[in-house]
C-alpha cells in the first residue's frame, strides 16, 4: 500500500484558493510504546503472551508524522494526519514466545482526522494548543512465527490520537513547534500462512516540527 495518492490529494486541497488558512507541518522525535499482551493462533495453534516494545525512533525508517491543518479563525481548526509510528518486539519477547519477528516497523501507520483548539495572543509568538483525532492503524507487518511468515500493510484496526504543545512563530508563514503526542490503536492482523494476532499499541511520543502556514 502506497500513501501517495492520499498525500497528493492533500496538497491538492492545500493549493485551493477556497481555503483561506492552511497549515503544512512535519515533525520527528522520539516515540516509545508501553507493554502489551499478544493473543490469536497460528494455523491453528493458539498463543498469548505480553510483549515489550522499543521504539527505536532514529533507526531506518526513522518515527516521523505529516499535518494538514484548516483552522477556521483563531481558536479552531481540523485536518488529517499521517504518524508513522513503529514498534519491535525485544529480543527477550521474541525468544520466550518462539516469533523470529514481531514488529510494526515501516509504520504502525496512524491516519486520522484531527480537530484543534489554540490560543492565540496578539502579543505573543508562542500559541499553545490542544488536539485529538480518530482514524485507522494501517501498519507495515513484520511477523514470522516457525514457517508463517507475514511481510506487508493491512488496515488492522481504528486509532485513536490526543496532542498538547506550543507553536512559536518565526515569520508570518513559517513556525515551529514542541508537542506530547499519544495514541492507541487496536489491532487485528490477518498471518498469511493461517490464524490471526491481536494485540492494543499504545504509543507516546515528544514531537519537534515544522510549519508552513499560507
Amino acid at each position: 500500500m502506497s500513501f501517495r495518492m492520499p498525500l497528493a490529494a492533500l496538497m491538492f486541497l492545500a493549493a485551493s484558493p477556497a481555503l483561506a488558512e492552511l497549515e503544512i507541518s512535519v515533525y520527528t522525535g522520539v516515540q516509545t510504546a508501553p507493554h502489551s499482551s499478544v493473543e490469536g493462533n497460528n494455523n491453528g495453534v493458539p498463543f498469548d503472551f505480553g510483549v515489550e516494545w522499543e521504539g527505536r525512533s532514529g533507526d531506518a525508517p526513522p518515527y516521523y508524522g505529516l499535518r494538514l491543518t484548516w483552522w477556521q479563525n483563531e481558536k479552531w481548526g481540523y485536518g488529517v494526519e499521517m504518524n508513522h509510528a513503529k514498534v519491535y518486539a525485544d529480543d527477550d519477547t521474541l525468544r520466550d514466545s518462539g516469533f523470529t519477528d514481531l514488529e510494526f516497523t515501516d509504520g504502525l501507520n496512524l491516519v486520522t482526522i484531527n480537530g484543534f483548539r489554540r490560543w492565540q495572543q496578539d502579543d505573543s509568538r508562542w500559541t499553545p494548543y490542544v488536539g485529538a483525532g480518530v482514524g485507522l492503524a494501517i501498519p507495515h507487518v513484520d511477523i514470522q512465527v516457525g514457517s508463517n511468515d507475514t511481510f506487508g500493510y493491512q488496515i488492522t484496526g481504528p486509532a485513536v490520537v490526543a496532542m498538547a504543545g506550543v507553536n512559536y512563530e518565526i515569520t508570518d508563514t513559517w513556525s515551529v513547534f514542541g508537542e506530547y503526542k499519544g495514541s492507541f490503536s487496536s489491532n487485528t492482523v490477518d498471518l498469511d500462512g493461517g490464524g490471526d494476532l491481536q494485540t492494543d499499541i499504545v504509543t507516546n511520543a515528544l514531537n519537534l516540527g515544522l510549519s508552513f502556514n499560507f
